[in-house]
């Protein structure tokens, strides 16, 4: 994944090198490039992008979470209402201006580089989601930070908390990159030609449990069936992270990872999950490892809660491991 371009000293005293952040560079940053109410200049937007699943064991919610610890100026993404809020799937990308309208609520700017996190209880989890969307809607300087909770034993500084009012921005309606996208339709298309001779091959890496994507275990959404689609591989997105920091592994590893699940980078990749969440925390790996060809790399995103309301079951479209 290319790292952003910094602009010149006169503007911008940031100078990430690539698309992972680690706490003491997105501090370093943040020091350099103070928050004032009267400059014009981009800034370092910290954007905590917290959110816990709907079956979470303790009921957490994002939004709590952000006023209990975050990085200080940081603005609250919220995965559950920035979305289309006319599709029946829960986090399907906005329209254009949905996403203008949020990022003009969220105070941010266009010139504005972007460090999105986690929370330190999951560590890197739905971060990738909403560095995925910026870069879909074409923000120029984008980053993920790896990871929130790094930052904290690292002992850099958190405030806790109602924030602060944020002053609104004017941000522009931006154009869609459809081709990090898949949708459905060519989605189906894939699944039926799946096995057939002259189809098109494709990679789909399933960041779900193994159980989910076997079929063995229960979807967290009621009444939605687990299994996979046909010539999807099960590879859970815990395995790209450190099991005990939950940040990213590093290049090599990653590699390794793929490598293990037989993932061939000279075809196109196309990852998927529940709900398009954790397919980002492997789309993102995939760029840090270098990992195939950027330009055919695509998140699916309805994924398995869009797939397994839409199949008929005459398809045969969901699949099941035979025990």
């Amino acid at each position: 994944m290319a790292a952003t371009s910094p602009m010149t000293s006169q503007t911008r005293n940031i100078s990430f090198s690539s698309y992972l952040v680690t706490p003491a560079e997105l501090n370093e940053a943040l020091k350099k490039n103070p928050t004032s109410k009267i400059s014009t200049s981009p800034r370092v937007i910290p954007l905590c992008a917290a959110w816990f699943m709907p079956n979470d064991p303790e009921g957490r919610k994002g939004i709590d979470l952000f006023r209990q610890s975050r990085i200080p100026h940081a603005r609250f993404f919220d995965l559950d209402g920035v979305k289309d809020h006319d599709s029946p799937y829960p986090h399907m990308l906005p329209t254009c201006e949905t996403f203008a309208e949020a990022m003009s609520e969220l105070g941010i700017r266009r010139d504005d580089e972007v460090v999105v996190y986690d929370t330190a209880e999951l560590g890197i989890f739905s971060a990738p989601r909403v560095g995925w969307t910026l870069r879909v809607f074409g923000h120029p300087n984008v980053h993920v930070l790896n990871n929130y909770r790094l930052w904290v034993r690292e002992g850099f500084p958190t405030e806790s908390g109602e924030p602060s009012p944020i002053e609104k921005s004017k941000y522009p309606v931006p154009t869609y990159d459809s081709k990090l996208v898949i949708a459905y339709r060519e989605m189906k298309e894939l699944a039926l030609d799946y096995g057939k001779e002259g189809a098109e091959e494709v990679e789909i890496l399933d960041a779900r449990s193994y159980g989910r994507w076997a079929g063995s275990d229960p979807e967290p959404r009621p009444g939605l069936s687990s299994g996979h689609i046909p010539g999807s591989k099960s590879l859970p997105f815990q395995e790209l992270l450190d099991p005990e920091t939950k940040a990213y592994l590093p290049k090599d590893q990653l590699r390794e990872v793929f490598e293990s699940h037989k993932v061939d980078p000279s075809q196109s990749i196309i990852s998927s999950c529940g709900t398009g969440v954790t397919a980002s925390v492997i789309e993102t790996a995939l760029g840090v490892a270098e990992y195939g060809d950027p330009n055919l790399r695509r998140v699916y995103d309805g994924s398995w809660t869009e797939w397994a309301q839409r199949v008929k079951m005459s398809d045969n479209l969901i699949k099941k491991v035979q025990s």
